[in-house]
């Protein structure tokens, strides 16, 4: 229908009236998309900051891991020693 015909007023068609309507829905979803981007974008942050805290202790962890591991290294020469002093280490 054209304007001339209606007596000047413009009435749009099915296809203008239903584009609208999906353009408003796809806009629609469109922002429901951004506001749960934008709560998983906060959930990642606090999940960061969570992982963030426990640094310092992974480093207490890693320099107690190095403390362990260096002292077996000591003990073992004084264990072979006494060993073959003892003659327990014969066959």
């Amino acid at each position: 229908m054209s304007a001339s015909a209606n007596g000047g007023t413009t009435e749009k068609t099915y296809f203008e009236q239903q584009r609208e309507l999906l353009i408003g829905d796809v806009a629609t979803s469109l922002e429901n998309v951004l506001q749960n981007i934008n709560k998983l974008n906060r959930s990642l942050e606090g999940v960061i900051a969570v992982g963030n805290e426990f640094s310092q202790v992974e480093g207490l962890w890693s320099q107690f891991e190095n403390v362990m591991s260096k002292q077996p290294e000591k003990e073992d020469p004084k264990d072979t020693k006494e060993g073959a002093a003892d003659g327990s280490n014969q066959q």
